[in-house]
């Protein structure tokens, strides 16, 4: 029987909202997230000291938020011109937003994943690892997430630049170790994005608008 988990966000709220809204997002502590369907107890959390867990609802594994990650999500309600039936066409219109961002002040190659989701065997279940519809990827590392949750009120689109290191979750998570330590992937840090994280986040919130900007409080 699966150990009950508070859910990351009030969801309830979000479909609601019917105006299309661009959400800031931070944490003031370690949070570990898991995916809608993800059981808690694959992971032995106690491995990583005290952290909170969450869970979203959307596709994905586990993610390690904390300060300083550039996290934004976007919810589109139904009939909004940017709403769209199709999944795929969603989440890509969330990469494009970033890639563009990202873009202007990269010198680097920036790409988004057009294809269909590619499963890390060697890493399964762990957000960072793989490929997903829409994220973004720098000089061939992942630099942004994505996942998706829709329902018939509309559409609900969470992206994150992390500030943490993913292979802080290896000691948590099952098979080989090692593996898991191992995992790369850019961060806010390697793409030199410390000072302008600011700059970047509030640009994000004009890309594609207008867009309603809530930044709710911290999450612990």
């Amino acid at each position: 029987m699966s150990l009950v988990v508070d859910e990351l966000i009030d969801y309830d709220r979000l479909r609601s909202t019917e105006v299309a809204t661009v959400f800031v997002r931070t944490t003031s502590a370690p949070l570990v997230v898991l995916g809608s369907a993800q059981p808690i107890e694959t992971l032995e959390l106690d491995a990583l000291g005290t952290v909170a867990v969450r869970r979203r609802r959307g596709g994905g594994g586990v993610v390690l938020l904390g300060r300083g990650d550039l996290w934004v999500d976007w919810w589109v309600p139904a009939g909004d011109p940017r709403w769209s039936p199709d999944v795929h066409a969603t989440a890509l219109a969330a990469g494009d937003r970033w890639a563009r961002v990202l873009g202007a002040r990269l010198g680097v190659p920036v790409e988004v994943h057009r294809g269909r989701l590619v499963i890390d065997p060697s890493r399964p279940g762990v957000c960072f690892a793989g490929r997903g519809p829409g994220e973004v990827f720098v000089s061939g590392l992942k630099a942004v997430g994505v996942t998706q949750w829709r329902v018939r009120e509309g559409a609900f689109v969470s992206t994150l630049l992390a500030a943490t290191a993913q292979a802080r979750l290896a000691p948590a998570l099952a098979g080989d170790p090692g593996s898991y330590a191992s995992l790369e992937h850019a961060t806010v840090s390697t793409l030199d994005l410390d000072a302008a994280a600011g700059a970047l986040l509030e640009e994000l919130t004009f890309v594609d608008g207008p867009w309603r900007v809530e930044r709710p409080a911290p999450l612990a």
